[in-house]
C-alpha cells in the first residue's frame, strides 16, 4: 500500500501522523493520549473531516495509553464523521487501550479491527 504522510504533530509524549489511503484518512497516534496531548489528536481528526474525509481510520497499534479525555476526542470525531456520512474505525488496539474501551462500553460504538490492513479493506 502506498501511504503518503500528509501531516504530523508531536509533543514529548504523543506523535500523530496523518496519511491518505484512498477514501480514508489514516490517523496514527503514537504514545500517550491524555488531557495534555488530546489536542494533538483532535486537530488532525477535525482537519481530515474538513478536507472531506468522512471515513477516518485510527491506527491504535502505537497508542500506549488513552484516558477519558482521549476517549472523548475519538467519540467527538465519530459523531462528526457520522454526520458527514462516514465513521471512525479503530485498528490494532493494544490490550491496555482496548481495556479502556471495554470498561467504558465505547468499543460498542466504534468499528474495531484487529489490524490496519483489515480496517482499510472494509
Amino acid at each position: 500500500m502506498d501511504r503518503g504522510t500528509v501531516g504530523s504533530a508531536q509533543s514529548g509524549r504523543l506523535l500523530v501522523e496523518v496519511q491518505e489511503e484512498g477514501p480514508s484518512a489514516v490517523v496514527t497516534p503514537a504514545g500517550e493520549l491524555d488531557h495534555h496531548t488530546a489536542d494533538l489528536l483532535r486537530v488532525p481528526l477535525e482537519d481530515c473531516l474538513e478536507r472531506g474525509f468522512a471515513r477516518l481510520v485510527v491506527d491504535c497499534s502505537r497508542l500506549e495509553f488513552c484516558d477519558s479525555t482521549g476517549l472523548n476526542v475519538l467519540l467527538g470525531a465519530r459523531l462528526k464523521a457520522e454526520d458527514a456520512g462516514g465513521g471512525v474505525h479503530l485498528a490494532g488496539m493494544l490490550p491496555v487501550v482496548a481495556r479502556v474501551f471495554e470498561i467504558t462500553g465505547a468499543a460498542a460504538v466504534f468499528t474495531v479491527h484487529d489490524t490496519l490492513d483489515a480496517a482499510l479493506r472494509e
